[in-house]
């Protein structure tokens, strides 16, 4: 068995994967996703569709972690900080979806808000007794506080409400950084669970295609969708935000594959 598994050229690249320096590993990854890049750049038509799919694998996602919950009676491993933080930045984000746009990333956000508070609401009442408070020990206002205060700097500079504007770039900050307490619950505990794996991998997957939807528009428009952003740091900010996200998911998603 063990000369098979030598011999199975998947077994074969990931070991010759794990034996690279981390330099050639980042240029692997950075390889990969070019290739990802150009790959969904010439199968997807209509890219922002890539947008759409970002926010359905998050509901997807999320909808796991309700089948955990209601399965295994338990919420180990799952951090109540980053459910609150996630149901703060779609509050945020549906109220500016109501006052400046309304569409089907509206539907979306409202399913999926809907699924968070409910998750948060088991975490906090139901499976108390389960939850690891020691482990998810980063408090939110590390998190909350600087991007609120980065939100009045840098924001839209569209024509919608000074105050509209500020919120939009408050939950845009705040997405990017929202899964910082999950991951660092991860860390502590050192052992992740299934389901929290398979969910914090559908958030990753979720970022790229949201990250994968913004580049390909700037190159697809030749910058012009950053002027339609406005002017000044924000759509600089914007990019920067989902990139962010993405680079802290992607650790996420080496816990998955190694999970």
């Amino acid at each position: 068995m063990k000369g098979k598994a030598t011999k199975n050229p998947i077994f074969a690249f990931t070991t010759w994967i794990r034996r690279q320096p981390p330099k050639m590993k980042a240029f692997l990854v950075t390889i990969s996703g070019m290739a990802a890049l150009l790959f969904l750049r010439m199968v997807v038509e209509d890219h922002n569709n890539l947008f759409v799919a970002a926010e359905t694998v998050h509901a997807l996602g999320t909808f796991v972690l309700i089948y955990k919950l209601t399965k295994e009676k338990a919420c180990a491993g799952l951090s109540l900080k980053s459910q609150e933080l996630t149901a703060i930045f779609l509050a945020v984000r549906l109220y500016c979806s109501f006052v400046m746009e309304y569409d089907i990333h509206t539907l979306l956000d409202t399913a999926t808000l809907g699924t968070t508070l409910w998750i948060i609401y088991m975490i906090r009442f139901k499976l108390r007794s389960t939850y690891t408070h020691d482990k998810d020990n980063l408090g939110i206002q590390y998190v909350v506080i600087p991007c609120a205060v980065l939100s009045l700097f840098i924001h839209p500079t569209t024509s919608h409400l000074l105050f509209n504007r500020i919120c939009w770039a408050f939950c845009v900050y705040l997405e990017a950084i929202s899964v910082l307490p999950q991951l660092r619950l991860m860390q502590n505990i050192q052992i992740i669970e299934p389901f929290t794996a398979h969910y914090v991998f559908a958030l990753g997957v979720a970022r790229f295609f949201s990250c994968a939807h913004w580049i390909i528009q700037v190159f697809d428009t030749r910058g012009r969708l950053l002027t339609a952003l406005g002017y000044g740091l924000w759509p600089c900010f914007v990019l920067l935000s989902e990139i962010v996200q993405t680079s802290i998911l992607a650790d996420f998603c080496y816990y998955y594959v190694k999970k």
